[in-house]
């Protein structure tokens, strides 16, 4: 990387550096409550459940406990990385017949009928058992005291909060938590969750049971069951996250590690590999020719991700196949330099052979997490148990409702997932830990991230900085294809006129738009003086805090 003298720098916020530990996330009191822990003696795991725990009250539109988690952590003792997904099934009841029979040919997105099991909970008590020190009574206390006295909303949450005001009035539990006095909470309002204070202090006293089969699972099935939905104690009490291998590639000398399906981190990988036979250095950031090619090779890699992405326990994922550079040299040909694809059909790997809430953590030893957890959209299935102070996911909606579709729905399978933690490794010792928050956005952002630090060489707030483009109408996880356009790319208003004017004639339909571009957050572990350096999103409240 290049780090340019001050006065030609991309951003007008400092990279944080620091020699002890360090939390980036998207909330200043999130962030203030993981750096607390570090200096309690826990490690980056505790940090991050902490952090996770916080967010949970003060940013409850994007993650909680009633939605899903993966994480990716460095362990500095034994030198090893290691892979969490602990997202949920969908419900032993629930099938495409039961759907059909309700007169639908898609799940909803809102409502009982669009839930999987969360498996939050269960992802913080594997993490925290096999990695962390401090137990959960310790973690939990920063967010059981904000949601029992209260926070002041900030502006970002709080403009997302008043956009969901009418998805929250139509459940009484939900409009009781999150409704008070009949709104959304404005900017500097200070808003308070007994019922999620209360939900905390039994996780915190009973553990992951306490949820899976206590009080808290009782009153998510009676929900379920009195508005129709499918979701069970026997689905709860079977509940359990896996330890999932990450998967990398190389690019241009920096391993890019993500996790292998039911999540989309694939798809990153597939896009660096097919960008490396480009010299986008050459080109020059944002230029016409390098956006081209980084939205082909989205359209490609989410053509595959279509296809293939899905429940590796129910489907044969190519994995290997899909991001090996042979793969890629064989995509990269299919890219037009001079026009825009219009109709993307999936590649044929098997012929090689061979909103959303993100954290991250660095401590004293080295160990490093890049942690990730999800509702899947604003405030997920917009329903919340009563007395319980949590929304409740929507991740089934992703299930598609086609027998023959990889990610059809199956009772107890995982449902495709979008959200993805990222890792990047350096001559075999952690580098970067990141990731870059935002449903479909988020494979375009950790490429264009890698990109901006490795290929136009800037310091990682820059490379968050940065302008950026969001490419939609690729075709979907559940099988919808792309739309005849080839699809619409969103773009930053920092971009050149020129620049959209000469993709738009290759064919690209533009749109110039300030928001939809994901939330980044980066922890760097300098290679040179073994300082750590944090960057943290300008398009979220957070920030990056060390000590």
């Amino acid at each position: 990387m290049i780090h340019q003298p001050l006065a030609y720098r991309g951003s007008r916020r400092s990279v944080v550096m620091a020699p002890n530990g360090m939390v980036a996330s998207s909330q200043p009191l999130a962030v203030q409550a993981g750096v607390d822990i570090l200096k309690s003696g826990g490690n980056a795991i505790d940090a991050a459940i902490a952090v996770n725990a916080v967010l949970g009250v003060v940013e409850p539109m994007s993650c909680g406990i009633g939605g899903d988690l993966f994480a990716i952590y460095w362990d500095a003792a034994t030198k090893t990385l290691h892979g969490l997904n602990a997202s949920g099934r969908a419900p032993y009841s629930a099938n495409i017949s039961a759907y059909r029979d309700e007169g639908l040919d898609a799940i909803p997105a809102r409502g009982p009928l669009s839930w999987s099991v969360p498996g939050c909970v269960d992802g913080w008590e594997a993490i925290r058992t096999r990695f962390g020190r401090l137990e959960l009574e310790h973690i939990l206390s920063p967010a059981i005291e904000y949601a029992q006295h209260g926070f002041p909303v900030s502006d970002i949450i709080a403009r997302d909060w008043g956009s969901s005001e009418e998805l929250l009035g139509k459940w009484p539990g939900t409009a009781a938590t999150f409704l008070p006095n009949g709104h959304a909470p404005k900017p500097g309002e200070v808003f308070r969750n007994p019922d999620l204070a209360k939900t905390y202090r039994r996780i915190a006293e009973g553990g992951r049971d306490s949820f899976y089969q206590g009080e808290i699972a009782e009153g998510i099935s009676a929900c379920s069951s009195e508005n129709g939905g499918f979701l069970s104690m026997r689905d709860l009490q079977d509940n359990t996250p896996t330890w999932d291998q990450p998967v990398s590639t190389n690019y241009r000398g920096f391993d890019l590690f993500e996790l292998p399906p039911s999540g989309q981190g694939i798809a990153a990988l597939q896009m660096v590999n097919i960008l490396e036979g480009y010299d986008l250095a050459f080109m020059g950031h944002n230029s016409a020719d390098a956006l081209h090619y980084q939205i082909e090779a989205k359209k490609l890699a989410y053509a595959d991700r279509s296809k293939y992405y899905a429940d590796p326990e129910f489907s044969d994922v190519p994995v290997e196949e899909l991001i090996s550079k042979e793969y890629a040299e064989r995509q990269r040909a299919r890219i037009d330099k001079h026009r825009a694809s219009m109709d993307v059909p999936p590649g044929h790997p098997a012929m090689v052979h061979g909103d959303t809430a993100y954290l991250t953590v660095v401590d004293k030893d080295r160990n490093a997490v890049s942690f990730i957890q999800s509702l899947f959209m604003g405030f997920g299935s917009g329903v919340v148990a009563p007395g319980l102070g949590f929304p409740m996911q929507n991740r089934g909606q992703l299930f598609a409702l086609d027998e023959s579709h990889a990610n059809a729905l199956v009772p107890h399978k995982r449902p495709f997932h979008t959200i993805i933690p990222a890792m990047v490794m350096k001559d075999g010792k952690p580098f970067l830990s990141f990731g870059l928050m935002g449903g479909d956005m988020q494979p375009q952002g950790h490429t264009q991230i890698m990109c901006n630090l490795i290929d136009f060489g800037m310091d990682i707030q820059e490379a968050g900085d940065a302008d950026r483009f969001n490419h939609s109408g690729s075709a979907t996880p559940t099988g919808v294809p792309m739309d005849s356009r080839g699809g619409t790319v969103d773009i930053e208003p920092g971009v050149l006129d020129e620049v959209i004017e000469e993709l738009s004639r290759r064919g690209h339909v533009m749109n110039r738009t300030w928001q939809g571009f994901g939330g980044y957050q980066a922890i760097l572990i300098d290679p040179l003086n073994a300082m750590l350096h944090g960057a943290s999103e300008p398009r979220k409240d957070g920030c990056a805090i060390g000590f």
